[in-house]
């Protein structure tokens, strides 16, 4: 005998059905996109030397495959995995002290709120001599661009946990710790999930900034080789790689996301 009501089934049903239909219409505006890019070039409206096609983009990419492209993908892959992880861990920590000493708080705001609206590219040249022209310094501009706005977004969801819950605590005497890692936590790890949702994309910007500046390898290096040389093919096929490398991220974190809102639905 089955555990679900006839209206659950229902229920269930509708939504695979919604999901399905969604990943369907993505599919197809993809397709509906590739499709009239490639006939537009066909038909000369519109210029490939100037707007590239998906022909050339797949040629592009034939030829990149038998000259480094792996060593390209992998140099910006691991940056952008180790700025990541640097950013969502001291993010973490730092949101957390922030979230304990509530005078520490008061007295870094306003300096959190100038750092993260400084313009990071002008910077740049400042990293360089600081850092020098290696890994290091695309690194350090990927932390200056993801890890204050990962504080910021980490800290503001840990002071909006549900007041209740942390008073109830307080009335048994909970300590501080009890009640960050009974409350606090638990009641974040969807908010926390989403800050690191963000630090994908930032870590990843950051990254190919910092290779548009110093790096000879990554694909920021082919967007700025491809700008130099006037090669849009180059430029346009390695912002598609780029675009595959940033959904392959997200992926991971919305597939840590799901068995997350399983494992909290079955608890």
């Amino acid at each position: 005998m089955s555990i679900y009501s006839k209206e659950h089934k229902e229920f269930l049903k509708k939504k695979k059905k919604e999901k399905y239909l969604v990943i369907l219409f993505q599919f197809l505006i993809l397709i509906i996109f590739i499709a009239t890019w490639q006939i537009l070039a066909n038909l000369k409206i519109i210029n490939t030397f100037l707007f590239s096609s998906p022909e050339n983009i797949i040629n592009t990419t034939i030829k990149l495959f038998k000259d480094k492209l792996l060593t390209h993908i992998g140099v910006t892959f691991y940056e952008t995995i180790i700025s990541f992880l640097l950013a969502s861990i001291l993010g973490l920590i730092v949101a957390t002290i922030l979230w304990w000493n509530k005078t520490i708080a008061k007295i870094v705001d306003p300096y959190l709120t100038v750092i993260n609206s400084l313009p990071k590219v002008a910077l740049g040249p400042l990293i360089i001599i600081w850092v020098g022209t290696s890994t290091n310094s695309i690194i350090f501009m990927a932390l200056m661009i993801s890890l204050i706005i990962s504080i910021i977004n980490i800290y503001n969801a840990f002071i909006s946990t549900e007041k209740n819950y942390i008073i109830l605590l307080k009335s048994f005497n909970a300590t501080k710790w009890q009640i960050f890692s009974k409350v606090i936590l638990p009641s974040n790890k969807q908010n926390i999930i989403n800050a690191f949702k963000i630090n994908i994309s930032m870590s990843l910007i950051g990254v190919i900034m910092g290779e548009l500046l110093v790096s000879k390898e990554g694909l920021g290096y082919l967007i700025m080789y491809g700008s130099q040389v006037f090669n849009i093919n180059l430029v346009i096929t390695s912002v598609f790689i780029l675009g595959i490398i940033s959904y392959i991220m997200y992926y991971i974190i919305h597939i840590i996301e799901k068995k997350e809102k399983i494992k909290k639905e079955k608890s």
